[in-house]
């Protein structure tokens, strides 16, 4: 009987693709289920970029293999957008990877720098893939804690314990702005990190996807002096340029880094289609206006979900920048499970537990702003009727 490998042990279908089938299943008993749970921008991109994409796409010149590097248009576009907005000096030629998505890069990193039972810090919470690519590579995750009393920033002190009691950490993954808690860092944050992974020579790989929504002072970490020498960036394009479906992501680093992450990752994809490469660069090239109009599409969803997380009785930051609304879950309710099961079997809407994120966000729940206004007032008419017919019943 054929098994599968040893390194699946441990790791589970990814929670969203178990919950769409049950979505669609309860849209096929005619439920229509309102999501609010997944961060797919439903924003087509700009115009002029599907307009760059459709004339690339029609030329013959267009449709061979690319090179593992990607096209030197993107990649001067990725360095001049980091340019613009970070205010960091990346060389196209040598200090930029584009990727099939960041997703690919968090993957890539993993298998490039970790052997077999080399660890890895993970946050808890933080984003599943960090811990899944670590074990797929052959390595251990130790998790570490961000709570809100502590501003979901690391506790250093915790961290040097760690570090100091596992010899073999290797990788440390940050995210800031940080998902799913949507805190935003600052300048004395990412200073810091740098200079604790120096001192304990650590690989920091920085996940930065959502840097350019709600919020209007965009940061890298590679922004801070050093930080080359021991750190990575990854971004991305799906939600800054509503172009998710697209999987245009950078990986940012010294050229060693560089270097060493294309000998893996030349060994399993190719290059992306040119065309998407052009209208990618085209997409970087957009001005402040760009943001500004998303953002603002963004805000008026926020200002709804406000109102369906008081009516959940919900506690929250109103100062949380990304496309989610993070929450702690009222005292009554056990976890984030059962309230966000009781919303979707009791009013037909799905909005995702915190505790998929790790242990520490058990007590919480996000909810996603991927959804129209339109969308947002129904789901608060649903969960008022709920609420009115329970205590009707009651």
């Amino acid at each position: 009987m054929i098994s599968t490998s040893k390194r699946l042990e441990g790791i589970g279908e990814y929670y969203f693709s178990q919950k769409l089938r049950e979505i669609a299943q309860l849209n096929g008993e005619g439920k229509n289920i309102i999501n609010l749970g997944i961060g797919s921008p439903d924003f087509p991109p700009h115009p002029q970029v599907i307009k760059t994409l459709a004339e690339c796409a029609a030329r013959p010149d267009t449709h061979a293999y690319q090179g593992y590097k990607g096209s030197p248009v993107l990649r001067k576009a990725f360095a001049r957008w980091y340019k613009r907005w970070y205010s960091v000096d990346l060389d196209p030629e040598t200090e930029i990877l584009p990727l099939i998505g960041s997703k690919e890069g968090i993957m890539h990193v993993c298998m490039t720098y970790l052997d077999e039972g080399d660890q890895v810090l993970a946050p808890n919470p933080g984003y599943p893939a960090y811990t899944a690519a670590a074990k797929l590579a052959g390595g251990t995750c130790i998790p570490y804690t961000l709570t809100e009393e502590n501003r979901w920033r690391p506790d250093f002190d915790e961290l040097q314990k760690a570090v100091d009691q596992n010899t073999r950490v290797k990788i440390w993954f940050v995210n800031y702005p940080q998902m799913p808690t949507g805190q935003l860092p600052d300048r004395q944050l990412f200073e810091q990190i740098i200079s604790f992974a120096r001192k304990n020579d650590l690989l920091v790989c920085h996940d930065n996807p959502y840097s350019f929504i709600l919020n209007d002072s965009p940061m890298s970490i590679l922004s801070v002096d050093g930080a080359k020498e021991v750190a990575i960036e990854l971004n991305s394009l799906s939600k800054s340029h509503n172009m998710a479906g697209w999987r245009v992501g950078v990986l940012c680093a010294s050229k060693q880094r560089v270097e060493e992450t294309l000998r893996f990752k030349s060994n399993m994809d190719s290059g992306m289609f040119l065309p998407v490469q052009i209208a990618a660069a085209a997409a970087l090239d957009l001005g402040k206006e760009w943001h500004d109009q998303v953002n603002e599409a963004y805000r008026k969803r926020r200002t709804h979900a406000f109102e369906l997380l008081n009516q959940l009785g919900c506690t929250y930051d109103n100062d949380q920048a990304g496309m989610f609304l993070w929450a702690r879950v009222p005292g009554h309710i056990s976890d984030g499970y059962a309230l966000s099961d009781e919303v979707l079997y009791g009013a037909n809407v799905f909005i995702t537990p915190g505790g998929i994120f790790g242990s520490a966000g058990n007590q919480y729940i996000r909810v996603s702003l991927c959804s129209t206004e339109d969308s947002f007032r129904e789901a608060i008419d649903r969960i008022k009727n709920r609420k009115n017919n329970q205590s009707v019943r009651s």
